[in-house]
């Protein structure tokens, strides 16, 4: 492989059986993930700012050592409850994500916020519509987060007995991305962009990373093309659009131009060769022998857990 492109050996035998009738997409679970931004100290080396990110560990199954943004699936218990609620409405936060209703539009921004804070110990809420907590140190937090990676309580719970405000107006939506159909686990993951707080700081608390790092893009995508970093194309496509920006501030402002339609991987036979393409983005384009290569139908799979042990935190909500 001459880049950092994460491509399981099993991806042609699943397409092929996903043509032939032996295997049946699953409809994919909404979910959400962040690209948390900061600015680095003036006489860093290169412009731009850096973006948080995290290494799967290598034993992870899916997507092992590849590097991606905290992120993980709706808690539809998020959409029954309204929160307090700073920034755009709820509808023009439906508009913007294209989904129907202000709840959906709810649970999604919540599990972006949560998740956020859930993996990088970072927390986009706050006790007044204009303020940020600068400190989520100390047991009783550490206690109330672990009960959010538990799902024992719910993200609108958290913020009601903590009487928070969700600062919806921190982020900026960037980009939408579907798990392709062959996959076993699939998510429809939408893609935000926010400022690291004043205050605040970020931690690996993520039990699926075995190391975070800030890094500008522009780097990260240099590495990923040396081969030196593995990543997933929607990973890949985010930081190379975040890497003209020279500020946080100015990746907020330019989140209102980015496309939020849907990329979804297409499959398609060209002769002899299989080719796998993500619409928009070609150079994630894989040619591949289309040689018959067994495929072994497992049980399907039952709903994803709330828990993230299955590719849903830190790989976009599962999204390739």
């Amino acid at each position: 492989m001459s880049n950092g492109q994460w491509y399981p050996p099993e991806w042609p035998a699943r397409i092929r059986a996903l043509a032939s009738g032996e295997l049946a997409a699953v409809t994919p679970r909404r979910a959400a993930t962040v690209m948390l931004l900061r600015d680095e100290p003036s006489g860093a080396e290169g412009p731009g700012p850096a973006v948080h990110m995290l290494r799967r560990r290598t034993s992870m199954a899916f997507a092992g050592g590849a590097y991606a943004y905290p992120g993980g699936g709706v808690d539809p218990r998020d959409d029954d409850h309204l929160v307090e609620w700073a920034g755009p409405s709820l509808e023009t936060w439906a508009e913007r994500l294209g989904v129907d209703t202000v709840t959906e539009a709810q649970a999604i921004i919540c599990a972006a916020v949560r998740e956020t804070y859930e993996e990088a110990g970072v927390l986009l809420a706050g006790p007044t519509p204009g303020t940020v907590v600068t400190d989520t140190t100390g047991a009783g937090w550490e206690a109330d987060r672990e009960a959010l990676v538990a799902r024992e309580l719910s993200f609108a719970g958290f913020l009601d007995r903590r009487g928070l405000v969700l600062r919806s107006d921190l982020l900026g939506a960037w980009a939408r991305w579907i798990t392709p159909a062959f996959e076993p686990r699939r998510y429809d993951t939408w893609f935000f962009v926010a400022a690291l707080p004043e205050g605040q700081r970020t931690r690996n608390a993520s039990t699926e990373a075995d190391r975070t790092v800030w890094i500008r893009p522009v780097d990260a995508t240099d590495r990923y093309d040396r081969g030196e970093l593995l990543m997933m194309p929607p990973t890949v496509a985010t930081l190379r659009a975040l890497s003209p920006y020279g500020t946080a501030a100015e990746a907020l402002e330019g989140a209102d131009s980015q496309d939020l339609a849907p990329v979804l991987a297409e499959a398609r036979m060209e002769g002899e060769e299989l080719v796998l393409s993500w619409p928009g983005h070609d150079e994630f384009t894989k040619h591949v022998s289309s040689a018959p290569a067994a495929f072994t139908p497992t049980a399907a799979p039952g709903p994803a857990p709330a828990t993230a042990d299955d590719g849903s935190s830190g790989t976009e909500g599962g999204t390739v």
